[in-house]
């Protein structure tokens, strides 16, 4: 990348439902965490507390998946993952890459 290029910005379109797009969140995470390692009852728990600041982040207007995935990070902070094979960095990472395949970009690196 040479100097003065960036990173473009990914948006999410309007929230028309912020409810609805929470719980969809939810949802999909709590799979996405069952998946990866093994179903743990703590997976509900990690999947409610992003979806809980997605939804507010998207209440305020915020479209830009960097800012979502900021924040998210920043509140998962103080979440106890001691009960989990998981961080704040991987479910803010699981959100990032949930939301982006939602939008129809594919998320894979072509590793392998």
């Amino acid at each position: 990348m040479s100097e003065g290029e960036y990173i473009q910005s990914i948006q999410l379109p309007p929230c028309q439902s912020p409810q609805q797009e929470s719980a969809w969140l939810c949802q999909q995470l709590r799979e996405w965490l069952d998946q990866e390692y093994l179903p743990e009852p703590v997976n509900a728990t990690i999947a409610q507390r992003a979806a809980q600041v997605y939804f507010r982040q998207r209440l305020e207007g915020e479209n830009d998946i960097g800012s979502l995935v900021i924040a998210i990070v920043s509140e998962m902070q103080a979440f106890d993952f001691s009960k989990s094979f998981y961080s704040e960095f991987a479910v803010a990472n699981a959100v990032s890459d949930l939301l982006l395949s939602s939008l129809g970009i594919d998320t894979c690196c072509g590793m392998g």
